[in-house]
């Protein structure tokens, strides 16, 4: 139920959704009377998101959570490498019959790359049904014909297709894979979302090295003014998905720290 109701409360206070529904309820307020309070909260949701649209307000937010864990250099030897669905759209995969990826895709081109640097560990893609709706479409279904485009061989890589989020990733592919202690993981995400699957994975007791893909933003987040009105908002969205989850798991109780470090 609360994978539910946090997917519910997400569509709420997404904030791209979040401006529009301020502005609307603003609209109502003073059309019943209240006009001052009514004009206050339509010009407040119009000036946030001029400067959404304006101003590089979604870099800004972005920025901490993408240079939180660098891009690390990696042993001669790993035991295996377990990368986090989210780079593929089943509903949309299954619709048209074909393979669907969205801007995460970085993850499995990353992925493709290290199973080749390193051909004898143990390959895993975590991901099901983020749907609550439609659970039976699943991301871990999919996978296997970017494997056969990336030339690597079906039956090399374990698929774990029921977690729903990035908790379960952890707990479940942990237990599938019979994670040993001293055994070398790389765990690859978007850089975004690295601080709190790390958490996650350290709650889980299973240590990895973090391998960033996924870039939104440059290292260093200058000022500049520009006219970005879908990008800008989209970028805004994306930071306080992450930065909404991290407190959510912290409240929680899924991760130890608010904003988990190297």
């Amino acid at each position: 139920m609360s994978f539910i109701a946090g997917k519910i409360a997400w569509i709420l206070l997404k904030p791209s959704n979040l401006l529009a529904l301020m502005f609307v309820f603003g609209a109502v307020v003073a059309l019943v009377g209240r006009r001052r309070a009514g004009r206050i909260l339509m010009a407040g949701a119009l000036l946030a998101f001029l400067a959404c649209a304006v101003l590089p307000v979604g870099a800004w937010l972005l920025s901490p959570l993408e240079n939180r864990f660098p891009a690390p250099a990696l042993p001669e030897r790993i035991d295996g490498i377990v990368v986090l669905g989210g780079a593929i759209e089943p509903g949309l995969s299954a619709d048209r019959k074909t393979l669907s990826l969205n801007g995460n895709s970085e993850r499995l081109v990353a992925f493709a790359a290290l199973a080749r640097r390193y051909p004898e560990a143990k390959l895993v893609f975590t991901g099901g049904s983020g749907n609550p709706f439609r659970p039976e479409l699943r991301e871990g279904d999919w996978i296997g014909p970017f494997l056969d485009a990336a030339g690597i061989a079906r039956e090399r890589v374990i698929v774990e297709r029921d977690s729903r989020n990035t908790d379960d990733n952890a707990r479940f592919t942990k237990t599938l894979m019979k994670v040993q202690p001293g055994q070398v993981w790389v765990m690859i995400t978007s850089a975004r979302h690295m601080p709190r699957a790390v958490g996650i994975f350290r709650k889980a007791a299973w240590p990895v090295i973090p391998y960033p893909v996924d870039y939104l933003t440059t290292r260093e987040v200058g000022f500049g003014i520009g006219l970005n009105v879908s990008g800008g908002l989209a970028a805004v969205d994306a930071a306080a998905y992450e930065w909404l989850g991290l407190v959510y798991y912290r409240m929680s109780g899924r991760i130890d720290a608010f904003f988990p470090k190297p």
